[in-house]
């Protein structure tokens, strides 16, 4: 059973949009759990972006997000969005969503708190 699945990526222009969709198992966003974003660009380690508790809608970003990425939640659809702007080459990775237990996740800044993860979705800025 395929518990998240990230879609949403492509090529994009230096300075363009794009937004990513996580659609996950349904007590992801019955119960108090926390998606979080995530990406790793080639030869880094997989960094934190941004999280959203899904359980209050309380969301929690990073530095990488820098306020150009937004998180939501459409739960009819049980599926969280990150909306990035304002996107830059270095922004270029595979984006995961991940989902943890607790709302709290969000806010600990521990990647070793998320059970599930998304398979990921490519995105490329180019310059």
């Amino acid at each position: 059973e395929v518990q998240l699945q990230a879609s949403g990526g492509g090529l994009v222009q230096s300075g363009g949009s794009l937004r990513l969709s996580c659609t996950g198992s349904s007590r992801f966003f019955r119960d108090d759990w926390t998606i979080g974003w995530f990406r790793q660009a080639p030869g880094k380690e997989r960094e934190a972006v941004i999280c959203i508790e899904t359980g209050t809608g309380l969301t929690t970003d990073e530095d990488s997000a820098e306020g150009r990425f937004t998180v939501t939640q459409d739960k009819a659809k049980n599926t969280v969005y990150l909306q990035m702007n304002n996107l830059r080459p270095d922004d270029t990775a595979v984006y995961y969503c991940a989902a943890g237990l607790y709302g709290e996740t969000c806010r600990i800044h521990n990647i070793s708190l998320y059970d599930y993860w998304g398979q990921g979705t490519q995105v490329t800025v180019s310059s």
